[in-house]
């Protein structure tokens, strides 16, 4: 099956205007002084440039990087020599008399077109950083089936709690006989004026102790 050959309209226009600027580069190298295969060798050292830089701006563009100003930067060169040359040869320069300055760039150009080329050439292109992959989800296992277990629903009888200590008796306090004596006293006085023995709290008033030693001295008064 034979495919039909359409023309590019793009690829020729492009083909036209890579052809008129390689004969004006070409023109202008043998004005310079520049004859045979060296006026042949500087467009073609121009274009090769101007593709080099070109590529690798779309090489640091598809990897995302941020700076590609050395790439500008020689295909501004690059440009800029090839546009150069079809002004001078538009008829605004004596291709008879060409100007000192514009033949020291002319023989000036290989080593500047070298170091561009090299720098383009040899400059490794950053390489774009690879998006981590996902982690992979773990499944968690299938839970066993739990074994039959017969729970006794019995309830277990309560532990007997030990019996409480007996209270100690307290201490008997200890009061002094001259203490006792005038409770004594008082005691009877109080019988003798009321008919009727005297009470704790009226000893522990009339003597000012606290109510355990009133209790002590009303236990010895009986």
């Amino acid at each position: 099956m034979t495919r039909s050959l359409r023309p590019d309209p793009v690829l020729i226009q492009a083909l036209i205007a890579g052809a008129l600027s390689f004969a004006h580069l070409h023109d202008l190298a043998e004005a310079a002084g520049q004859h045979g295969w060296k006026a042949w060798a500087y467009p073609i050292s121009v274009d090769l440039l101007l593709v080099a830089a070109w590529r690798r701006m779309r090489a640091l563009r598809a990897v995302g990087a941020d700076s590609a100003s050395a790439a500008w930067f020689w295909f501004i060169i690059a440009l800029t020599a090839s546009l150069g040359a079809n002004i001078a040869t538009a008829g605004l320069l004596d291709m008879n008399h060409i100007p000192a300055v514009l033949r020291i760039i002319v023989a000036g150009w290989p080593a500047l077109a070298f170091l561009g080329g090299t720098l383009l050439a040899h400059t490794p292109a950053p390489v774009g950083t690879p998006e981590p992959a996902p982690a992979p989800t773990a499944v968690p296992p299938a839970p066993e089936p739990a074994p039959d277990i017969t729970v006794d629903r019995t309830p277990e009888p309560a532990p007997e709690l030990p019996a409480p200590a007996p209270k100690a008796p307290a201490p008997a306090m200890q009061v002094p006989p001259a203490l006792v004596e005038h409770a004594r006293k008082i005691a009877d006085a109080h019988r003798a004026t009321t008919g009727a023995p005297i009470d704790t709290d009226t000893l522990r008033a009339r003597l000012g102790v606290p109510p355990q030693m009133a209790e002590a001295i009303a236990a010895q008064l009986t």
